[in-house]
């Protein structure tokens, strides 16, 4: 199984997929659809039924119950696309065979060391899969693609596993918040689904963040800074008065946990407009509303203190946390804990400090949990696989549904 695995994982990592958040079109990337036609050809030659692959770039396909008992549907998805935060053009994965604890070069300038990674002590004697230093990898999340791909065949070829009826699903978009957004619920028909999308062995994901993104325009009057006074506004000036506002503590290079973040992402400005881009991100509902109050509350005392037309805050949600929705399915969570342990598998029950599909999936009336797939320092240049945990990823797969089939 691992060969396999590490086959797939290579080759679909070699597929440029990075989506565009500047695009309006689903797939937002038209190279989306690259991987995305492969895997169809392969869930059919791996002998999947009911593939179908909808004009927006998601594709379902269906692997037959063998029994008579009634279990309920299952979903297993991944997402296509890799991140923008990095180039995933011409990805070269690297092969590191029975990994011996030290610094791994990935070129001449770029180094994966171990004081720097320390988690790579983890993985010493394993086949280590990582970059070449000038791009991402890809595991987030072609590694769960491989995952599933190998778990269903590997159940098509074993029939003497029994199980219910599964449902696969892999999906455009995740990166930049869109993954579910076109997603066709009734035509998947599951009861529960889970997404093999997390990090290092053994985590296991049932609450994510309550998300929001915010844009925030201030207009401004440029005027010769000779003779300005009295005329001239400067926006990046008004921008950073609101900047101030914000909770200087309270942003991801000091939160953890639990704890929630304004995270400002983008400036764009000049005398006449600046822009600020933000993210708000809270595990806690009320928490996470105080914070949008704030952005409200902080765009009305300065439309107040300058016009109306002084500033426009434009704020969305983008997703809630899924533990609401899991919690009264608890035993969803469960059964993928018993199948950990049947693998020997330590679990590492934490929430996602981030999003998966299954964040808005859940809200959509699909309960679904985030299984481990085995990739550490997403969405970069040091980012890595194992290929023993995309092997332990795929086997929770398989034990999974042997658990939900023996007690049907």
């Amino acid at each position: 199984m691992k060969e396999q695995l590490l086959e797939r994982f290579i080759r679909y990592a070699k597929i440029d997929t990075e989506s565009d958040e500047r695009s309006t079109s689903t797939p937002s990337s038209s190279k989306q659809w690259d991987l995305l036609h492969l895997l169809k050809e392969e869930l059919n030659t791996i002998g999947l039924v009911d593939i179908t692959l909808d004009e927006n770039g998601y594709l379902f396909a269906t692997l037959p119950a063998n029994t008579d008992k009634e279990i309920p549907v299952i979903g297993f998805l991944a997402h296509v696309d890799t991140s923008p935060d990095y180039s995933g053009k011409n990805v070269n994965p690297q092969r590191h065979d029975n990994y011996d604890g030290s610094d791994l070069v990935l070129n001449e300038n770029t180094v994966l060391s171990v004081s720097r990674f320390p988690e790579l002590n983890n993985y010493i004697g394993q086949t280590m899969i990582t970059t070449d230093g000038t791009t991402l990898l890809g595991a987030d999340d072609k590694a769960g693609i491989a995952e599933i791909m190998t778990a269903m065949a590997y159940l098509q070829e074993h029939p003497e596993i029994k199980h219910g009826k599964l449902r696969v699903a892999f999906t455009p978009d995740e990166e930049i918040g869109r993954g579910p957004h076109k997603f066709d619920v009734d035509a998947f028909g599951v009861d529960f689904a889970y997404t093999m999308d997390g990090g290092p062995l053994g985590e296991l994901q049932y609450e994510s963040f309550n998300a929001a993104g915010a844009r925030v325009t201030f207009k401004g009057t440029n005027v010769h800074p000779g003779t300005a006074k009295g005329k001239m506004v400067n926006s990046i000036l008004r921008a950073q008065e609101f900047q101030a506002a914000m909770p200087a503590l309270e942003v991801p290079e000091l939160t953890e946990g639990r704890e929630g973040f304004i995270h400002l992402m983008d400036i764009q400005g000049s005398v006449e407009k600046t822009v600020l881009e933000y993210i708000i991100r809270d595990f806690d509902k009320e928490s996470f509303d105080a914070r949008k109050q704030l952005f409200f509350d902080t765009a009305a005392q300065m439309k107040s203190d300058y016009g109306e037309d002084s500033i426009v805050l434009e704020l969305e949600d983008q997703y809630f946390n899924m533990g609401e929705k899991i919690k009264p399915h608890m035993e969803i969570v469960d059964i993928i804990s018993e199948a950990f342990d049947k693998l020997g598998i330590s679990p590492i029950v934490e929430p996602i400090r981030g999003g998966t599909d299954g964040s808005q999936l859940s809200y959509m009336g699909i309960p679904t949990p985030n299984i481990f797939a085995g990739g550490e320092n997403f969405h970069g240049r040091y980012e890595f696989v194992s290929a023993e945990t995309m092997e332990k990823a795929a086997q929770v797969i398989i034990e999974a549904v042997k658990l939900y089939e023996s007690r049907a």
